[in-house]
């Protein structure tokens, strides 16, 4: 499996991009068409992994001199994005307004201390399956791990909750199964042996989520009749 998954890396990062902007597109014409909230925030959270991923790829052509000046907007972009998975839930809940101006400070935090954790994050190099990409080094605050392992695994679980819970109320298990695949994956790695290739293995995860977004906030339009 690991043979296989080193050979096809380069090659199916760039597979992965083309899916998630496909995906994007569907939830930002879902968005523009029914007015969707969960389409239209999930749509710009899909961007955030294009990006994500795009960089990565960039990571089998670009110098290691390019690779360094443009991984940083990589981790901003995830500090940054990463926290509208909580809004998603929010009004996949169908919480109210005093509700959701909670859920939006909160995200808003969030938001700004993942954009410090990005900045304040020393990155290194690592090369592996013939993909250069910067990852964190040795020197990286306390807090700012912290505050990555809240963005990592601090979503997908309250969402594989909120999916239960729409799942119960709706009938549809899409928002679970968004969440469960995101974690899925993202523990595959470690658990297979593979640590070094989460970055790559959890990318199977992020397509598999943002696609069942799509999903779920396309039945929803259907069932309110939007």
């Amino acid at each position: 499996m690991r043979e296989f998954l080193m050979m096809i890396c380069p090659y199916a990062i760039w597979g992965i991009v083309a899916g998630e902007v496909v995906i994007a597109a569907l939830l930002f014409s879902l968005s523009a068409r029914k007015k969707s909230k969960v389409a239209r925030w999930s749509g710009i959270l899909t961007l955030g992994l294009i990006l994500d991923a795009a960089i990565i790829g960039l990571g089998s052509i670009l110098t290691p001199e390019a690779l360094e000046t443009v991984s940083p907007v990589r981790f901003i972009a995830h500090g940054l994005l990463i926290p509208l998975l909580f809004p998603i839930m929010g009004y996949s809940l169908n919480f109210k307004k005093f509700l959701m101006f909670i859920v939006w400070s909160f995200t808003l935090v969030l938001m700004v201390l993942g954009v410090l954790q990005a900045v304040k994050t020393p990155l290194v190099p690592e090369t592996i399956a013939n993909v250069t990409r910067m990852k964190a080094g040795e020197g990286t605050p306390k807090w700012a791990e912290a505050i990555s392992r809240v963005l990592s695994f601090g979503t997908v679980i309250p969402m594989m909750i909120a999916g239960v819970i729409v799942w119960i109320k709706e009938k549809t298990p899409h928002l679970f199964l968004s969440g469960f695949f995101m974690f899925a994956f993202s523990a595959l790695g470690p658990a297979t042996g593979n640590t070094d290739l989460i970055f790559f293995i959890s990318m199977f995860g992020e397509i598999l989520m943002v696609l069942f977004l799509y999903l779920y906030a396309r039945a929803k339009c259907r069932r309110m009749k939007i």
